[in-house]
Order: structure tokens, then sequence, then C-alpha cells
């Protein structure tokens, strides 16, 4: 068994490979249950165990395990950590246990580059990351992977954390400034991309002008907003998987829940969008929006991508 670390994990995901691997995932026939969803506490912000198994049969099949502790943001610490193990899809042999927060973090930009790459205009050059956690490096250099980004801006709660995002962008090659004003920098961006905690709407549909496109990260339960429901009605809606986000987002099941949105208003998911059932965008004027909550076959996808860097034969 080999135990694979954050950086080696860094250095084997590099944004090209790592979104053309989620697309064929996507492409062919994986296997992902339901994910389980185990809240362990009562309160705004409870501590959150997840378990994704997926498997490619006869290839791979893999497990990731997560805890989601959003009070370690106020310590200082990753509000995400976990694991992943990787078996043999044909022996049921362990064959490595990865470091589950940078495989996290990489393949969830690169599935919202993936997106993007479908949805967003082919001539987006300003992106604004709204969020200054681990996640918003990870999403502005993915999305710069697919398109032609030429300016970003960071808005966060915290100035200061905002500005420190925009140095770590800048010290990695992009233009990156940090702003305060939300609502301008909504209306001046092509591509906006929410990685917030947020259990009320950030991004007001009111702001959006038409040809942007707003990627939806964080949220993750049905009690998470990063949009309201103007950006709902405004917006062509894409999802990563209709199972998921159906039942664990709350920028999909709220509006669904309160007829905002109809079931067939969402216009198609990732498995849509790859296999061409769905073409994307197809006006310059269109708003559109991608909301993912994370999915099995990207984790099994991205750490399957890590190991055979690795030289490791898969075993018989």
């Amino acid at each position: 068994m080999k135990v694979i670390t954050a950086a080696e994990i860094r250095q084997s995901l590099d944004w090209a490979s790592t979104i053309q691997v989620l697309e064929q995932a996507f492409i062919q026939d994986s296997k992902m249950p339901t994910r389980h969803h185990h809240v362990m506490a009562d309160g705004p912000e409870p501590p959150v165990h997840l378990l994704m198994p997926a498997w490619i049969p006869n290839k791979y099949l893999g497990v990731k395990a997560v805890n989601v502790f959003p009070a370690n943001a106020k310590a200082g610490k990753p509000a995400v950590s976990g694991v992943y193990l990787l078996f043999s899809g044909e022996t049921g042999e362990t064959l490595a246990i990865l470091e589950g927060g940078e495989l996290t973090v990489r393949r969830t930009a690169a599935a919202s580059a993936l997106a993007a790459r479908y949805l967003a205009r082919k001539d987006a050059s300003r992106l604004l990351i709204v969020g200054t956690g681990r996640l918003s490096r990870h999403l502005a250099f993915a999305h710069a992977a697919v398109r032609p980004i030429k300016s970003v801006s960071v808005w966060g709660r915290n100035p200061q954390k905002a500005e420190e995002v925009a140095q770590e962008l800048r010290q990695g090659g992009l233009e990156a400034s940090a702003v305060t004003d939300l609502e301008t920098a909504v209306g001046n961006a092509d591509i906006v991309s929410c990685a917030t905690l947020s259990t009320l709407p950030l991004v007001q549909g009111a702001w959006l002008r038409p040809g942007t496109h707003l990627d939806l990260v964080g949220g993750f339960t049905p009690a998470m907003r990063e949009a309201d429901d103007e950006a709902i009605r405004r917006s062509e809606i894409f999802v990563d998987t209709r199972a998921g986000a159906t039942k664990e987002a709350g920028d999909i099941v709220v509006p669904l829940q309160t007829s905002v949105l109809s079931a067939d208003g969402i216009r198609g998911d990732l498995f849509d969008l790859t296999r061409k059932t769905h073409p994307g965008r197809t006006q310059d004027s269109q708003i559109t929006l991608f909301k993912s909550v994370g999915v099995a076959i990207e984790d099994l996808a991205a750490a399957s991508l890590v190991y055979e860097k690795a030289h490791c034969p898969v075993a018989a």
C-alpha cells in the first residue's frame, strides 16, 4: 500500500490532466451510490462526516472519508479534512491511502473549470472569487486554465484575508486584487466563483449582467445559500449531478421547494455536458449557473490519476 502525501498530490494533479480525467469519468461507466451524510451535532454550524464511495468495474474502487468542521476557521485550522482509500477493482486489495484535503480542493476546482469550459463565455477574462478559504486559490488557477483570465478580484468578509489570497494569486502569476464592494465586483465579472459556507445568499441576481457565469461551490447542505432566488430565476441552471444537488444543495433545494425553480428548469449536469447531450451555453447573453456539491467519481478519477502517475501497477 502506498501512502501519498498532499505534496505528491499537488505535483500530480496539474489542471489540464485533472480536468481531462474528470471529464472522462463522467463520460465512462462509473458507479457511485449516494454519499453518506452524517451531521454530528446540533447548532448553526455543526460538524459533518461524509463518506463517498465509487468504483469503475474491474479497474478501481475507492471511498473518501471527509470531516467538515466549520468552527475550525476561528482557530486558524482548515474546515475540511479527510483521507481517500483506493482499492483494486479486480481484487479489492488496498492500493493507496491519499491525503484527502488536497485531493478534494483540486478535484473540486477542476470540476468547476470543467463546467466553465461548457458554460462560461469563451472570451471570459474577469474572474471574481467570493470567499477566502483554501479552495479560493485553486478555483482561480483552475478557471484560468480554461478561460483567458486577465484579472482576478477577491472578496471576503475579512478584507485582510482577501488581500492575502490576492497576494498568493499574484505570486502564482495572476493579476489579482482584493475588493470590498461585492455588488460592483459581481457586476464587473465574467465569471463569479463562490466558495463559502454561507447560510444567507451573498450574490444577488440583480447584480448579474448578461453573459455572466456563476459558479457556486461552497454550500453542501440544504441550509446553505450563496445566491438568491433572483439569481436562480435569471440563470440557465446546471449542476454536477441531479441526484446530489437536488438533495443537498440549498441553492437548488430551496428554490425547488418554493417553486422558484422547477425540476425541468435544471438544464443539465456534468453527465449531459461531457456526453454532449446538452450543448451548455448557447448564447453569449445568457447567465449560466453551475452548482456543485461534490461527486464521488471525481475523487476516484483524481486518486487513480495520482496513483498511476506514481507508476504503481494495479494489483492483478
